[in-house]
Formats: C-alpha cells, sequence, structure tokens
C-alpha cells in the first residue's frame, strides 16, 4: 500500500515538472486598449468637424437670409414705382386725347407721345415682373427718358394754344400729371437706397463668395442717363 502511494506522488511530481504552472498571459489585452484608445479619438474628431460643419452651416444660412431679406426690400420699393408709373401711363391718353382736340395740326408730337408712352408702359411690365433684373430696369430707365422728353415737346408746343390752356380737362389731368410725376420721384428714392443696401451687403466679404453661387445677382439702380431727363416735366397751365 505504502509502494503504491508513493508511486502516485513520484507520477504526480513527474508531471509537474514537465508542465510548470504559469501566470496568465496579459498581453492581449494590449491591443483591447490600444482599439478603444482609437475608437474614442476617431469619434471626438468626427464629433468637432460635425459642429464645425453645423457652424459654417449656420453662418452661409444667415447670409443667404439677409440678402432675400434685402432683395425683397427693393422689390417691394419698384412695386411702388409701378403703380405710380401705372397711374401715369392711364392718364397721358386722356391729355393727348384732350390735346388732340385743340393741336390738330401737331399729329406728329401727340403719336410720338402715344409710341413713347406704349413703349415705356412695356418695359415697366417687363421690369415689374423681375425687379431684380438689371436689363429690364435699364430698358426701363431708357423707355422713361423717352417718354420724358415726348411729353416736355408736347407741353412746350401746347403753351401755343392759349384755348387749351384753358381748358379745365387739360388743368385736371396736368395737375394729376404732376403729382403722379412726383410720386414716381419719391419712389424712385426709395427703390435706388434699396438697390444701394443690397448691392453694397452683396458685394461685402465674405458674402460676395455665396451671392453668386445663390444667385443673387447685382441689382440696377432706377436711374435716367441724361440729365435734362432728371426731372419731372413741368406741366403748368396757369
Amino acid at each position: 500500500m505504502r509502494r503504491t502511494v508513493e508511486t502516485i506522488n513520484r507520477d504526480v511530481a513527474t508531471s509537474a515538472s514537465r508542465h510548470p504552472s504559469r501566470p496568465p498571459d496579459s498581453a492581449p489585452l494590449l491591443p483591447r486598449i490600444n482599439h478603444a484608445s482609437a475608437m474614442t479619438s476617431a469619434l471626438l474628431v468626427l464629433g468637432v468637424l460635425l459642429a464645425l460643419v453645423l457652424v459654417l452651416g449656420i453662418w452661409v444660412a444667415g447670409i443667404y437670409n439677409k440678402l432675400v431679406e434685402l432683395r425683397n426690400r427693393f422689390k417691394n420699393a419698384f412695386a411702388q414705382i409701378d403703380v405710380q408709373l401705372k397711374r401715369r401711363y392711364d392718364l397721358i391718353p386722356n391729355l393727348v386725347e384732350t390735346a388732340k382736340g385743340y393741336m390738330k395740326h401737331e399729329s406728329t408730337t401727340l403719336e410720338a407721345v402715344i409710341k413713347a408712352r406704349n413703349i415705356a408702359a412695356a418695359a415697366a411690365q417687363s421690369a415689374a415682373a423681375n425687379p431684380a433684373d438689371a436689363n429690364a430696369v435699364r430698358s426701363l430707365a431708357a423707355a422713361e427718358a423717352g417718354l420724358g422728353g415726348a411729353l416736355s415737346r408736347l407741353l412746350v408746343v401746347s403753351e401755343q394754344y392759349p384755348d387749351l390752356k384753358a381748358n379745365q380737362n387739360m388743368l385736371q389731368l396736368t395737375e394729376e400729371l404732376t403729382s403722379t410725376e412726383n410720386k414716381i420721384a419719391f419712389a424712385r428714392q426709395a427703390y435706388n437706397d434699396g438697390v444701394m443696401t443690397y448691392n453694397t451687403t452683396r458685394e461685402t466679404f465674405p458674402n460676395v463668395i455665396f451671392a453668386g453661387a445663390f444667385g443673387f445677382l447685382p441689382a440696377e439702380l432706377f436711374k435716367i442717363e441724361d440729365p435734362t431727363e432728371r426731372q419731372a416735366p413741368k406741366v403748368s397751365f396757369t
């Protein structure tokens, strides 16, 4: 019996000597720690990039909204011009019809006024459809200069007809025309102020970088190039 126990103990000792016990290996934990650190850094960088994109988006949206506001403002100002222009276009045919009864030998002058009025009315319609269209506003300014010149010639010629000057209907029409011309001048000034503000904001850095990409083109001032046409025609018959 004793010999059997000794044999077992010897076998166990021999096995232990062949397979000594080792402490657990901690090396596999290092890759896991490095991987977690890399993931944290990547998420941090991604968060910073998203924050920058968000801030940039809000900033660009602010520029866009400001330009929209200023463009709508001068468009609204042009709408006030359009109201007064239509009023004047309605008055001119009545003025010509009244003058026609006295100025039978001035048909060329009268026809020139009607022609200029029709050209200006068509140009005004195009400009009213899109006041931000610089070419349309420029065409309207040229047409208005032509109409102003034709009206001035008519009123100069009408001075030679005393009976026409004394006509009550003619007096009323010329008074309304003068009032309308003054309203057009005030409305045009308000429009030009709005255009100046819009163009200045559009051309300011960094707005100018995004304005073209967003379709915000330069707006045109409503001005008459000919210095002789800068003032409304004097239509007093008193």
